[in-house]
């Protein structure tokens, strides 16, 4: 069964650290399984909140844009290209350091929560 989502139809939502996610295609909305794709965008100067997934694995890939990401006690720069694995249980957090605000979409996440 092919399960189809449009941009226009999956809806943004703002996060309690202000990024904005759209769930482009989740278990709990779709019908799909195991996995989920959604794009977040994080504010210009802001971080999300330091969190994990204990049972899933994240990529981040960033559309547009540079920021710090946190990986355990790790830190390093991310910038427009650029493909993070996260593995489960790993905790992170990404801050926007760009100079301008994102006019797309800055990060493309695919974990299946928690």
């Amino acid at each position: 069964m092919a399960i189809r989502n449009t941009w226009k139809e999956a809806k943004p939502y703002i996060t309690k650290d202000g990024s904005t996610i759209r769930e482009l295609m989740h278990p709990q909305v779709h019908g799909n399984e195991r996995m989920s794709l959604a794009e977040a965008t994080v504010p210009l100067g802001k971080e999300t909140f330091l969190h994990r997934h204990l049972r899933s694995a994240e990529i981040y890939h960033v559309i547009e844009g540079r920021g710090m990401m946190t990986l355990g006690e790790e830190k390093f720069l991310i910038e427009a290209g650029d493909t993070v694995y996260i593995p489960p249980g790993t905790p992170h957090r990404v801050r926007n350091d760009g100079e301008v605000p994102p006019q797309d979409p800055l990060f493309l996440f695919t974990p299946l929560f928690p």
